[in-house]
């Protein structure tokens, strides 16, 4: 059974049955914890899960911080634990699947990384199900469903029906290749289990995610986006990875991020389904040029981050033309725009030093 923490000073259990109430899975982490916030200060009751409410080296932004703005309670569920979710998405208008397994680094995909997240997918819209209030479920899945597949030019467009190879993936074994295998599953399931029993489901496919969170831990995409900055060699090769892997190097704002998903579930209108969720398509040596010249303290070395293997342009673009049609709008449009927050993010979380 799910253990729950009581909501912050001030909340009356009057004001909750007014209010709108959303769930959402994995509360500490990156993007869970902004998302957590924007529903919060649109005035939403918000209900979230963490492994272990306990934890307070993980939890404290979501006690001490996140609380202090409205109505929000703290659940303990295990995504591997059927039916553990049930008393957090109970009586929830949407609900907000972020959380999932990563184990980017398993020697046994199949069983570590592929198997628990379609497992956990499937636990959670069970819950949504049982709950028989959730108007829509959005689940975050990754870019990664879309675009790893063998592409010979440039100039590609990708949108959402576009599915990442499979075979190719299992070919070629590209890094983290089970967690792409296992985004792709879950995605796949999780449409049959909402089409056979009726519910709602927009999955929001997002790119590098870049821009200050709540969260206390730099999210990989954050170590990522600074690595040029910070020196962090194995942040950098994930970055060129990407690169590599995709074509390119997709970027949305974290704010947008959490802002299309709340407009996806808001938007009674907007039709189920996948949505791309990318404002800028760039490369490494882009944001290389973009961050020596804007923050020349750094001393980016520009020539160490534009050997033989990168790109000078992207090949490959990921279209977000499909959630802009129903009425969506990117706030963050730039590189500049994009980093705007991210480097005192950074600085605060000790992943730059000035």
């Amino acid at each position: 059974m799910s253990a729950s923490m009581p909501a912050g000073a001030g909340a009356a259990s009057a004001s909750k049955g007014r209010k709108k109430t959303a769930c959402v899975t994995g509360g500490n982490g990156y993007i869970a914890s902004a998302l957590v916030k924007m529903l919060l200060d649109k005035g939403y009751a918000v209900k979230t899960t963490v492994r272990n409410p306990d934890d307070m080296d993980k939890n404290s932004h979501l006690i001490m911080e996140l609380q202090s703005l409205g109505h929000l309670e703290v659940f303990r569920a295990d995504l591997d634990e059927e039916g553990s979710f049930d008393d957090a998405v109970a009586g929830c208008d949407y609900a907000f699947l972020v959380a999932a397994p990563v184990n980017l680094t398993s020697e046994n995909p199949e069983t570590e990384q592929i198997e628990p997240t379609v497992r956990a997918t499937l636990n959670v819209m069970r819950s949504c199900l049982k709950a028989g209030t959730v108007r829509r479920v959005v689940l975050t899945s990754a870019a990664s469903t879309i675009c790893i597949r063998p592409l010979e030019g440039d100039g590609h467009v990708l949108d959402e029906h576009s599915w990442s190879d499979l075979d190719y993936v299992t070919a070629e074994r590209p890094p983290a290749w089970g967690y792409v295998i296992s985004k792709v599953l879950s995605e796949k399931e999780a449409f049959r289990f909402a089409q056979e029993h009726g519910i709602s489901l927009a999955i929001v496919c997002p790119v590098l995610t870049v821009g200050a969170s709540p969260a206390r831990e730099a999210y990989a995409s954050v170590r990522a986006s600074l690595s040029m900055l910070s020196g962090d060699e194995a942040a950098l090769a994930m970055l060129k990875g990407i690169e590599k892997s995709f074509g390119a190097v997709p970027v949305v704002h974290l704010h947008d991020l959490c802002r299309a998903e709340v407009f996806l579930a808001e938007t009674a209108t907007a039709a189920p389904g996948r949505y791309i969720c990318s404002s800028v398509s760039t490369t490494v040596v882009e944001i290389a040029r973009f961050l020596a010249d804007k923050y020349t303290q750094y001393h980016v070395d520009i020539k160490q981050s534009s050997d033989d293997e990168l790109l000078e342009k992207p090949r490959v673009s990921l279209s977000s033309a499909k959630l802009v049609k129903e009425g969506f709008q990117f706030k963050y449009s730039t590189l500049d725009a994009i980093y705007g927050d991210v480097i005192q993010y950074g600085k605060t979380l000790g992943n730059l030093l000035h």
